[in-house]
């Protein structure tokens, strides 16, 4: 699969479980109608069945997508509660991606 394909199902997941997850989160916490959370659970389960078209084994598929989901939540955070990311958020996010990209992409040898 081409990288730039799979990071793109990486961003479509993790928007789909952030802004899913940021539903049902007005609904509990502020008190949004009931619809928010239906909505918020319906895109939950999109979230759960984008990673399943990236090639590689689930393990791998989700190790990596934890540091697009670090990268995402705190541009959410910033977009959403206007709260920006300090530059020891920005250090992180990078370490988070250049694991991902490791262990997404490094070339593999098969013996």
């Amino acid at each position: 699969m081409p990288i730039v394909l799979s990071i793109g199902l990486y961003v479509l997941a993790g928007l789909c479980e952030i802004g899913g997850g940021y539903l049902v989160w007005l609904w509990l916490r502020e008190g949004r109608p009931i619809g928010y959370a239906i909505a918020g659970a319906a895109i939950l389960i999109l979230y759960g069945i984008i990673p399943t078209f990236q090639t590689a084994h689930f393990g791998r598929v989700y190790a990596a997508y934890g540091g697009m989901f670090i990268v995402l939540s705190l541009l959410w955070g910033w977009a959403v509660d206007s709260t920006r990311p300090d530059r020891f958020d920005i250090i992180g996010a990078i370490i988070c991606l250049m694991g991902m990209a490791v262990i997404m992409y490094a070339p593999r040898v098969t013996v």
